[in-house]
């Protein structure tokens, strides 16, 4: 209450000009030497405190690196040296000021984000800055508003990071750099090193001996101390939920043969480490002849997720959790976190979110301790409730289910603050077995793949591009790493040509969700009609992609019925929105009976939403003044308990444009004016239940009950990053003069049971109705 209070006051001081007395006051190195604030009358006034003295020289260059998992060069966890001891900062009142100035520290040009709450894993020792406060121009760190060298009330659970732009300033030296290149305590890439015997199986490499990373090679771990805890740990951070027992007396023999080189002398990991250097580390004297008297080099062996097993009978008994999933993503092990309670699925709110509560929904779904704790809808918005609000778990828990977490009230989050993972997963070396060849860049380009001869040589060869499309695509972009598809091209003659000409695969056809080409169904002998290069396969990929989902609610409380005459409908028959018996009709008498209702088509994603055919393909439509940028935008239809179809209506794309947006996002696409057509991230398109073809012809439906089902994209035109969720479900009840609507849900917002449930609804009570 304390600390809040005064950062109240802190604000006050800031935006009025007005000294406030509190136990939080800020220092600033240089404040001995300046004029004292103006100060509010005040019968007892309370003096400044004076800053820590610096033991450091004023030439001397405050020491600053990134560290913390999953470091990169260009982000991570902030850490200060000062008074000889590496510690870290709080993440109290922590801005993008602070983080340009620590960027500029590092030999970058900017930041481009910060991040809280340890998302780069908890620091150790000091925290040495609290309640930092800069205003961006300073030239470090410890020129900034601060509580003092070593003054803070937080615990590295705030530790603060930085993500810093991948632009380095010119001619900048790094003080760290010496530093690095004798600092030999750095662990960043660990392996398991078969033995002979084991070395020829497929991947994914589950046994071995643990080797890390050490100047130009590998070397060893002494085992002496090496308990389950260790295993456990470098088993996650290699892609594997769980360990087994190893045989030591096999490896004992096969490692006394060995020439090893023992690298660490020691660890004692605690278990709940996303990753081994994270554990406490003893390391081996340079010169020591042996480091491990009594010992041997470490040997582990993990159990795979069912998703990398190779024992299909193991695969079935072995069952990953069923009330959590990961949506949204585009490689394996990778999405925004899902959680089923009472049979609705629901999100996660990122508020307290790190990396151990991450590593806990890693491991229940099969894969390793988690790579990243990703914050703020990172990997799309979800639509349902949000049920978890400030997780908490200590790393070991079973189900994130079993985690101390808050109930979440309207207040609290936002879907913007939706929290996602990345997971550790097994290297497969899937990657080796395609490329990408002609493109621009390297997410484009004509898909060539390893093909082995009968004589044992590998050769590279092209793809029949007759049924290519978008499904084939994400799997190879999955494949390669390279994100979402943005396109699957059936034709490839823009691109630079190479020396692979010949073509080898064709009818390729896969269902999406593959991890692989090698996974999907194609030809057993070449059948490709136009086999010249020019005609084969090729991928766009991208990092970022959209997601449109359907309001249902909205859906449920607009439906009605009308009747309406046939003389107002020739423009809806030139555009084929009526159903066949229309053409029978004895225009302009008559009418047509209508199910109608309003459609709002949210872009969740990340990537805007834009027609795949550029605007000099549009097709002017006369009668409604509109063009047409998508052959068919969405389907409608109504269902029998058999799935059999009695009506159905689609809607060609009358213009995608945003209708509104969230706040604080701005409107991108206007369909006036012959304007851009698309949906922005964060913003819908309305489609009234007024508008011409926004409804099904159900004249010829008998009264009874049915399902209404709307499908989004539903040729899958446009890439999203989930398709599973651009179906919408309603039961449907008529009675030949009134019309309800109930239950109305995305595709995969029920859980499995819910589901059943729902589509046995027209069997139990069709045609009971008179």
């Amino acid at each position: 209450m304390e600390k809040s209070r005064c950062r109240q006051q802190l604000v006050f001081s800031v935006l009025f000009g007005l000294w406030l007395p509190c136990s939080l006051a800020l220092t600033t190195p240089s404040s001995a030497t300046t004029r004292p604030p103006t100060r509010a009358p005040s019968p007892t006034p309370t003096p400044t405190p004076s800053p820590s003295p610096s033991p450091q020289s004023p030439t001397a260059r405050l020491k600053v690196r990134l560290s913390g998992y999953p470091r990169k060069h260009n982000e991570g966890r902030v850490e200060l040296f000062h008074k000889g001891e590496w510690g870290t900062i709080c993440d109290d009142d922590f801005s993008l000021h602070n983080a340009n100035v620590l960027c500029r520290q590092l030999g970058f040009v900017s930041a481009t984000g910060w991040t809280h709450s340890a998302k780069y894993g908890k620091g150790q020792g000091k925290i040495w800055l609290d309640n930092v406060l800069c205003n961006g121009g300073e030239k470090s760190i410890e020129l900034c508003k601060s509580r003092g060298w070593g003054n803070s009330d937080c615990t590295h659970d705030e530790d603060a990071g930085v993500v810093c732009k991948d632009e380095r300033i010119p001619g900048f030296v790094d003080s760290n750099v010496i530093d690095a290149q004798v600092d030999e305590t750095k662990i960043e890439e660990v392996r398991l090193r078969p033995v002979v015997t084991m070395s020829r199986k497929k991947p994914p490499i589950t046994e071995g001996v643990v080797e890390v990373k050490h100047k130009d090679g590998w070397a060893q771990i002494c085992n002496l101390g090496w308990t389950i805890k260790n295993t456990h740990v470098v088993c996650g951070m290699l892609g594997f939920p769980h360990e087994r027992k190893v045989n030591k007396n096999f490896y004992k023999l096969y490692l006394e043969r060995q020439k090893n080189h023992f690298h660490i002398h020691s660890v004692a990991c605690t278990g709940t480490e996303v990753h081994l250097a994270a554990c406490p580390l003893e390391f081996s004297k340079p010169n020591a002849t042996s480091t491990c008297e009594g010992g041997m080099a470490a040997v582990v062996s993990c159990m795979p997720g069912p998703l990398f097993m190779q024992n299909n009978a193991l695969k079935k008994k072995t069952k990953t959790s069923s009330n959590v999933r990961l949506k949204g993503g585009a490689r394996v092990g990778e999405g925004r976190v899902e959680v089923l309670k009472d049979n609705e699925w629901g999100t996660v709110c990122d508020d307290r979110w790190n990396l151990q509560s991450a590593s806990v929904v890693c491991r229940e779904l099969g894969f390793g301790s988690a790579k990243e704790a990703l914050t703020g809808g990172r990997m799309g918005q979800g639509m349902g409730p949000i049920y978890m609000n400030e997780v908490k778990c200590f790393g070991q828990e079973r189900s994130i289910w079993n985690c101390p977490f808050k109930n979440i009230t309207s207040e609290d989050c936002q879907h913007v603050e939706d929290a996602s993972v990345r997971c550790n997963v097994p290297h497969m070396g899937l990657e080796d077995s395609i490329r990408l060849t002609g493109g621009r860049t390297r997410y484009e380009g004509r898909v060539e793949v390893l093909r082995l001869d009968t004589n044992g040589t590998q050769s590279w060869g092209l793809i029949c591009g007759e049924t290519w499309s978008t499904k084939e695509a994400i799997v190879v972009c999955r494949q390669l790493g390279l994100g979402y598809a943005n396109q699957g091209v059936q034709e490839t003659w823009y691109w630079d040509s190479s020396n692979v000409t010949e073509m080898i695969m064709s009818g390729v056809k896969c269902a999406g969700n593959e991890m692989s080409l090698g996974q999907c169904q194609h030809h057993k002998t070449l059948s490709c009609q136009k086999a010249a290069a020019k005609f084969a396969a090729g991928v766009i990929c991208s990092d970022t992609t959209s997601d449109l989902v359907l309001n249902a609610p909205l859906v449920q409380q607009t439906v009605y019925i009308e009747d309406r005459p046939l003389h107002m409908l020739y423009c809806s028959a030139e555009e084929d929105c009526l159903s066949k018996s229309a053409a029978k009709a004895d225009w302009p008498y008559g009418h047509r009976r209508l199910l109608r209702f309003s459609s709002q088509i949210h872009n969740i994603g990340r990537a805007d939403f834009k027609p795949k055919a550029g605007r000099h393909s549009w097709i002017w439509h006369a009668c409604h003044g509109h063009y047409h940028s998508m052959d068919i935008f969405t389907h409608y239809d109504l269902l029998s308990a058999n799935g059999t179809r009695v009506a159905e209506g689609h809607k060609a794309s009358f213009c995608l444009e945003d209708s509104d947006c969230q706040e604080g996002v701005s409107k991108r696409y206007e369909c006036a004016n012959f304007g851009d057509q698309g949906i922005t991230v964060g913003c819908w398109d309305l489609y009234r239940h007024d508008i011409d073809c926004q409804w099904i012809d159900i004249t010829d439906v008998r009264p009874g009950n049915y399902i209404l089902q709307i499908v989004i994209n539903p040729n899958q035109e446009v890439s999203e990053s989930d398709f599973t969720n651009n179906a919408m479900k309603c039961n449907c009840k008529y009675d030949g003069h009134r019309v309800w609507l109930h239950n109305c849900h995305i595709g995969d917002a029920f859980s499995e049971e819910a589901e059943r449930r729902f589509e046995k609804y027209p069997g139990q009570l069709n045609n009971q109705i008179p």
